[in-house]
């Protein structure tokens, strides 16, 4: 029996592909036998990234660099990803970025880039390679949101604001192409001990009264979200539409 976490040959676009999450997913992904569209903006970071994957999982891998940030770049590599395989199966919107600033000093620049990069992209993504996938029928749209998308994070204006906006995108890419059989669903990790997360929170005096507030008692690795991206991508979640699968230890539940 084929087991429904077998994605070999699903043609996948994951965003934000180089750094911390992003290539774990891809790791993953790669390993569960897909075939990877990355993006990033560094391209030589992703034809690193590109010919590792090749040379472990013997899976086709391909690069297409994006700044997010730009309409007409998020545009173009929308394009571009349904032209490589002729056609996607599973969009993965990770690529994102946090700029910490408290409410009284936000600026119009910070807050339209994290928006931009942070919702705008992946709604924009969402639209047209969404549209692509209802058209054949089937499809899994899979948006990385964050725990602070629904609870607020102090220093965290734009950034809490542009995952809420992320969280209610999906249940309308979920609402609306769902007919179409294309399924939209978040996954929202806390911390998650990335090389960033450890830069951040690594430091035991910082990290214990966070700790202390998640019952499973520490944070995520990489590979908890993975997993739950996996899960989302595969047949295993055929009946899974518009939900946002929390990863977070039960932080949240308190």
């Amino acid at each position: 029996m084929t087991s429904p976490f077998d994605l070999t040959g699903r043609r996948v676009l994951v965003t934000g592909a180089t750094q911390g999450l992003g290539s774990d997913v891809a790791r993953t992904l790669a390993a569960a036998g897909c075939d990877l569209v990355l993006s990033a903006r560094s391209r030589d970071a992703l034809e690193t990234l590109a010919q590792a994957l090749v040379t472990e999982h013997g899976t086709r891998v391909e690069v297409v660099p994006a700044d997010l940030a730009d309409a007409d770049d998020t545009g173009a590599l929308a394009a571009a990803a349904l032209a490589t395989f002729g056609g996607l199966d599973v969009l993965v919107n990770n690529a994102g970025i946090s700029v910490p600033q408290r409410v009284v000093d936000v600026d119009a620049a910070t807050w339209d880039r994290v928006l931009a990069v942070n919702l705008r992209a992946p709604a924009l993504l969402g639209s047209r390679i969404g549209r692509a996938m209802a058209e054949t029928g089937r499809g899994s749209i899979v948006n990385v949101s964050s725990v602070a998308g629904s609870l607020a994070l102090a220093e965290h204006f734009s950034y809490s604001a542009s995952k809420a906006g992320l969280l209610m995108a999906t249940k309308v890419l979920a609402l609306e192409l769902g007919p179409s059989g294309v399924r939209a669903n978040s996954v929202s990790p806390t911390v998650v001990m990335t090389e960033m997360g450890q830069r951040v929170w690594g430091e035991e005096a910082k990290a214990a009264p966070m700790i202390a507030r998640i019952p499973l008692g520490h944070f995520a690795q990489p590979s908890d979200v993975s997993n739950a991206v996996v899960y989302l991508a595969s047949d295993a979640s055929a009946m899974v539409n518009g939900v946002d699968l929390t990863v977070d230890g039960g932080f949240s539940a308190a």
